[in-house]
């Protein structure tokens, strides 16, 4: 057992409360708990930090440093990953053991990771323990030891695994390759650096301490909870954020831009097809938001939403009908772009005839062959996909967060879901056409003497 000397001050007040005896509190979910049933955020400016919260009734809370730090701004390959792998290590005041013995004590839960724009850490635990994990996560964005033998012992290592793994996962493959193929650089920048990167040139713990004084900046982080006050939120910001640094500068990156094209890639593991299109922005980024085209990703379908039929969606009858392939349609929204993908897997042949089977199915949506029935379906699935990703606890945060540093406007999804059911048909077959009609992006993974072609797809790049 650790002595209680090793405690942090925060962490030996809420052991102390926990040790009462409060038969009250006690009752766990049958008490009464502070909050409300409101999903929509609050937003405020604490100390020059982006701060949100949504109180929702409970007993836990999960607190987040949302830092427009994804592989999208990283100024070297592999530093966000670098970045994400530091979290929660030795800090000038803990080490890292101290840090994993104090949250498991208080039943917390410690999370890193990221997306192509984000660098999210993450901390749930019990709501009165906020004070203490709001001091952790403020002195792991400003206090963190980067040390070389940290690095190589454990950071470069876990790289390594995971440069590894993605090499033998070929939907992954067709997926990173899809975005380099639509947008270059930026967003085009795989989630993880690929086996081929020269690391040992760009990657050390100096170059990844550099680049944490810019994502861990004031003007590149917000701070997020779920389950807290506002009130009580912006009280521990505004104490315990004081050391995070205002004066480095926010990291940056171009406009996006659609290119397209086409990239195959000779794989002995498996099959993969990527065919993709430009798509929307995220509902935060205002005007460039369309939400037609998740109602397009939505009629398009592939995945079934019942359990043990494959589902009615367009892409699911097209793979269907071609034993050994599975299809599915993803949109994936950023703050100044977007793009909607069409995922085949399987075997080669079997991906062939259904990929042609799914091109069609989108020239048919183009020109007006759509029911009411599968319309309204899709409008309702769409819809449903948008709040259930706002009420979603961890994603509502990574959407809030990623909104406020990018536009300084957070998730609501009250306002999303009027903006997609005002989608009409006329709009959803204009959007289909749109996308003919422009260059697509198509990554071929896997055995390339049968996977087809883009033009034989009938597709522009």
């Amino acid at each position: 057992m650790i002595s209680r000397s090793a405690i942090g001050r925060n962490a030996q007040l809420a052991l102390r409360r926990q040790s009462c005896v409060q038969p009250a509190s006690r009752r766990g979910l049958a008490a009464t708990v502070s909050g409300s049933t409101q999903f929509s955020y609050e937003t405020a400016d604490v100390a020059g930090l982006k701060v949100a919260s949504r109180d929702v009734a409970g007993p836990t809370t999960k607190l987040a440093i949302v830092a427009k730090a994804g592989t999208r701004y990283q100024t070297a390959p592999g530093l966000t990953t670098g970045l994400e792998q530091f979290a929660f290590k030795n800090t000038n005041k803990r080490s890292g053991l101290r840090i994993t013995r104090e949250s498991e004590l208080l039943g917390g839960q410690l999370l890193a990771y990221h997306t192509r724009e984000s660098l999210v850490l993450e901390a749930s635990f019990l709501r009165d323990d906020l004070p203490y994990f709001a001091e952790l996560l403020s002195e792991v964005i400003s206090e963190t030891k980067y040390t070389p033998h940290e690095y190589h012992e454990e950071v470069e290592h876990t790289i390594q695994l995971h440069q590894q793994r993605s090499l033998g996962n070929v939907a992954e493959l067709a997926l990173n390759s899809a975005h380099g193929i639509a947008f270059h650089r930026g967003l085009g920048n795989p989630l993880a650096p690929s086996s081929s990167t020269p690391l040992n040139k760009y990657l050390d713990s100096e170059s990844i301490k550099t680049f944490a004084k810019s994502a861990y900046s004031k003007s590149n982080v917000a701070v997020v909870a779920n389950g807290a006050s506002q009130a009580e939120l912006s009280k521990w910001v505004g104490e315990f954020f004081t050391n995070v640094s205002g004066s480095a500068p926010a990291l940056t990156s171009e406009a996006t831009k659609y290119y397209g094209g086409e990239e195959r890639i000779s794989h002995g593991a498996g099959n993969s097809l990527v065919i993709a299109f430009p798509g929307s922005s995220s509902f935060t980024a205002g005007s460039s938001y369309k939400p037609e085209i998740s109602v397009l990703a939505a009629l398009l379908g592939g995945k079934s939403t019942i359990k043990w039929s494959p589902g009615f969606s367009i892409l699911s009858k097209a793979a269907s009908s071609f034993p050994g392939a599975s299809a599915v349609a993803t949109h994936f929204a950023y703050s100044d772009a977007g793009l909607l993908t069409l995922q085949f897997s399987g075997s080669a042949s079997a991906i062939r005839d259904a990929s042609a089977a799914a091109v069609k199915s989108i020239k048919s949506i183009a020109d007006g062959s759509i029911s009411k029935e599968d319309f309204n379906k899709a409008v309702a699935l769409a819809k449903y996909r948008a709040l259930e990703e706002g009420q979603n606890i961890q994603s509502g945060l990574v959407a809030t967060g990623a909104g406020l540093v990018h536009s300084g406007k957070a998730f609501q999804i009250d306002e999303i879901e009027k903006s997609v059911s005002g989608v009409s048909v006329e709009k959803l077959k204009s959007a289909a056409k749109a996308l003919l009609d422009g260059k697509a992006t198509v990554s071929s993974v896997g055995d390339l003497y049968v996977l087809p072609y883009a033009e034989e797809l009938g597709l522009k790049i």
